[in-house]
């Protein structure tokens, strides 16, 4: 089974480094220099890595398969994986991935209350992304706290969220109205008629 890495973004000066979304929790063992990497579309691979360094967020790959720019701009948009068969037992419990994640429901006790829709990978934490019932999109902390079961084979996630958290974690646009104060227009047409009698 393959499990995605990375996305390769943009190239990065001039000797064939890419910069590129990084989609594990373990950057440090994915791309340790001499690890060869599965690459979709499979015309462009398989790329062995030869560096991975950091400038800021940003993580930097070169490739034994790439010497210039060039060669690099022809690698935009392509996905990174590994094969985890390959891998060492150690890592078995590194966590979860996106692709394992997308399209689980996400559960309240018994009740259905959205599904997962993807997963943003943050340096604090990571945020489960969730189209609830009503069209949505909320972010839920992906923590154990809040998030206490992952369950793939039963197609779900289990969320003990704390009262409120969907509606804070909407955009404030979307955010439920019903508590704020409405213009009172009948006030004001009184105003309006009183200031016509005087």
């Amino acid at each position: 089974m393959q499990l995605q890495v990375a996305r390769i973004g943009k190239p990065h000066g001039i000797r064939g480094e890419v910069t590129v979304q990084v989609l594990t929790d373990a950057p440090e063992d994915r791309f340790v220099p001499g690890t060869e990497l599965i690459v979709e579309p499979a015309s462009k691979g398989p790329l062995t890595v030869i560096s991975a360094r950091w400038n800021k967020d940003i993580l930097l790959l070169g490739f034994d398969e790439v010497v210039d720019r060039n060669g690099a701009e022809e690698l935009r948009g392509a996905m990174l994986s590994v094969d985890i068969d390959e891998l060492d037992d150690e890592d078995d419990d590194e966590g979860w991935y996106e692709h394992e994640l997308v399209g689980l429901k996400a559960r309240i006790g018994d009740d259905v209350v959205g599904t997962v829709s993807g997963l943003r990978t943050l340096t604090v934490q990571d945020l489960l992304v969730i189209d609830d019932n009503e069209g949505r999109e909320v972010f839920v902390p992906f923590v154990e706290a809040i998030v206490p079961e992952v369950n793939v084979e039963g197609g779900y996630v289990l969320l003990t969220p704390p009262e409120g958290l969907f509606e804070l974690n909407l955009p404030e646009d979307k955010q439920d109205k019903k508590d704020k104060p409405e213009k009172d227009s009948g006030s004001k047409d009184k105003d309006a008629q009183n200031e016509a009698g005087r």
